[in-house]
């Protein structure tokens, strides 16, 4: 799971007049388990213990979606074929422990089929009556406090630190447009600055690296610690090994 829901509540929101009825959370088995600990080249292997310290991650998203913003959250559990029956039942045990609705999705392997029954869930939810979506802040807030309140209000961080210059950037982008929202560009492997903090690390130290301002599109963005914004690719991106073999079918998907 990362935290683009999150992102497009807090801004594209603000900016289009409209707020979403439901959250659809996105989740994968081998994701949880590496949330757990597990290294990356052992994700496929079966650890349910794992399985169960990663859920953590998935939790937080989920109290973030239901609790902060009030929204009604569906989670999409992105099916694999490494993924056991039992696995899968434990992330959807989890989820409805929390109150969400858990639906596994296998459109990658059947198309349109296979998140048929996530689509239908989707409405239904749609369709339920629902308090409305809550944002975290005002628009009048100081760019400095959205920061402060997104970093220990979603990532429950202690504290938020940026150097001299960085604290300068935002203070002179607050003389025009302290009431834009900020999109925090950070790693989607953790809820900190630091992609080694994997599951749901609290009272951590959230590194602002840089802020820029994207005046077309009405934000400011908040870089926090190492991160690429787009565009950009790996240097071998994974459409490199994805072909059509003798008899048509696709090769090389992960």
């Amino acid at each position: 799971a990362d935290l683009g829901a999150e992102k497009f509540i807090n801004i594209k929101c603000r900016q289009a007049g409209i707020k979403p009825d439901v959250a659809v959370l996105v989740a994968t088995i081998k994701a949880l388990k590496y949330h757990g600990g597990v290294p990356l080249t052992a994700i496929t292997e079966p650890n349910e213990q794992a399985l169960r310290q990663g859920l953590a991650n998935l939790e937080r998203h989920i109290d973030n979606l239901q609790v902060l913003f009030q929204l009604p959250c569906v989670v999409a559990i992105n099916h694999f074929n490494g993924d056991s029956e039992q696995e899968l039942s434990l992330v959807i045990q989890a989820v409805e422990k929390k109150g969400a609705k858990a639906i596994v999705a296998k459109h990658w392997q059947s198309g349109g089929l296979g998140a048929e029954q996530l689509a239908k869930m989707v409405l239904e939810q749609i369709d339920s009556p629902s308090q409305p979506c809550r944002l975290l802040y005002p628009d009048t807030l100081p760019l400095w406090e959205k920061i402060l309140l997104l970093a220990k209000q979603l990532y429950k961080a202690t504290t938020v630190s940026a150097s001299a210059e960085v604290k300068q950037k935002i203070a002179a982008l607050a003389q025009y447009y302290d009431n834009l929202p900020v999109c925090m560009a950070k790693t989607p492997y953790s809820f900190s600055s630091d992609p080694s903090l994997a599951g749901a690390p609290s009272e951590h130290e959230l590194v602002v690296r840089d802020v820029r301002l994207s005046r077309g599109a009405r934000f400011v963005v908040v870089l926090c610690g190492d991160i690429m914004t787009m565009p950009g690719l790996p240097q071998h991106p994974a459409s490199e090994a994805i072909d059509i073999d003798e008899q048509g079918n696709i090769i090389g998907l992960f």
